[in-house]
């Protein structure tokens, strides 16, 4: 089960060790003098990007994690030993958001990425650190510092070269399966997809790659959160291109170009920058008696180039992928 959103994950950094209180006591040394060593500091929270973990889906089963405590501090004016930090691996495009104020706190976008989530306490001092000319014997030493703690949502938006739009029944699923490796579940009723669908489209000529996403979910009304809703509009968010997929059939009713027109203004309503993407725009099932008459209206109302293809004949795929592959090298470049 593809898991992208996690939340209430309870994260704690470790806390420093405490100062300790020692004086020297050896033979034939009657004055040996203060000797008590600093603690340790604690470890730290640390996000690592990692390209090859897809989900979140880890935290779902593990919602917490820990950051060692440090060492407290010895006689002889040995250092407490520092935590050891907790290193939790996301995939990248992961965002944590605080869970009580829901405001954003760091993104990872990058693989091998570090970024400290939360910092461990410092270590106290010992009463080493104390001594003076005229406090020759102290006995003041303070505690290490507690590490910091909190709850935090983790959310992954995908990270893809094109992100794949189209109504349920589309052929979405058919297609990516059809372009890139994904294997996804295909059927003919609404939402069969209900997770976001990876796939890499390889170019064994060029050694080139196309990463494709089947974002699932969108229908009239989505970023008001019908249907699946706002759960996987956000993925849309990263993708570099967006290819919209039109069934030339209709849905519901509907013509082609209203369908169009419906998907331009959920990608608005949920967020306008969207629309400053690059769009592709492929008029499938161009098998079905209705479909040269419904193309020629979408041509006409929205004044747009598409591509032709049919899933189910293969006509048309071909010119797609170049155009994939022509796309993203323009973009690299």
């Amino acid at each position: 089960m593809f898991v992208d959103e996690v939340h209430n994950v309870r994260l704690k950094a470790g806390n420093g060790g405490n100062g300790c209180l020692s004086f020297r006591r050896e033979k034939f040394i009657p004055k040996g003098g203060p000797d008590g060593g600093d603690g340790g500091n604690g470890g730290d929270v640390i996000l690592v990007g990692d390209e090859n973990i897809n989900d979140l889906s880890v935290y779902r089963f593990t919602p917490h994690a820990k950051a060692e405590n440090g060492k407290h501090g010895m006689g002889s004016e040995m250092h407490g030993r520092n935590g050891k930090h907790c290193f939790l691996k996301v995939p990248i495009g992961t965002v944590i958001i605080d869970s009580n104020t829901k405001n954003f706190v760091t993104e990872v976008i990058q693989h091998g990425q570090e970024i400290i989530v939360l910092k461990g306490g410092m270590g106290g001092k010992g009463n080493v650190k104390f001594k003076s000319s005229t406090n020759q014997a102290p006995r003041h030493t303070t505690p290490g510092t507690p590490g910091e703690e909190g709850i935090f949502d983790f959310i992954l938006k995908a990270i893809a070269d094109v992100g794949l739009i189209g109504f349920p029944n589309a052929g979405k699923s058919t297609l990516i399966g059809i372009l890139t490796d994904a294997t996804p579940k295909v059927a003919n009723y609404p939402f069969t997809t209900l997770h976001v669908q990876i796939g890499v489209m390889a170019d064994k000529s060029s050694n080139g790659k196309v990463i494709i996403a089947d974002i699932p979910g969108i229908i009239g009304g989505a970023h008001e959160n019908r249907g699946l809703g706002l759960r996987f509009l956000k993925h849309i968010e990263r993708c570099s291109s967006l290819l919209l997929l039109i069934d030339m059939a209709g849905t519901d009713n509907r013509s082609p170009a209203d369908d169009y027109t419906i998907l331009l203004e959920e990608l608005k309503c949920h967020d306008g920058n969207l629309l400053d993407k690059k769009r592709i725009v492929v008029a499938n099932k161009m098998d079905v008696e209705s479909a040269r008459e419904n193309i020629k209206i979408l041509k006409r109302t929205h004044k747009i180039d598409i591509i032709e293809v049919s899933c189910v004949t293969g006509s048309g795929i071909d010119n797609l992928q170049n155009l994939l592959f022509r796309t993203m090298c323009a973009k690299i470049l």
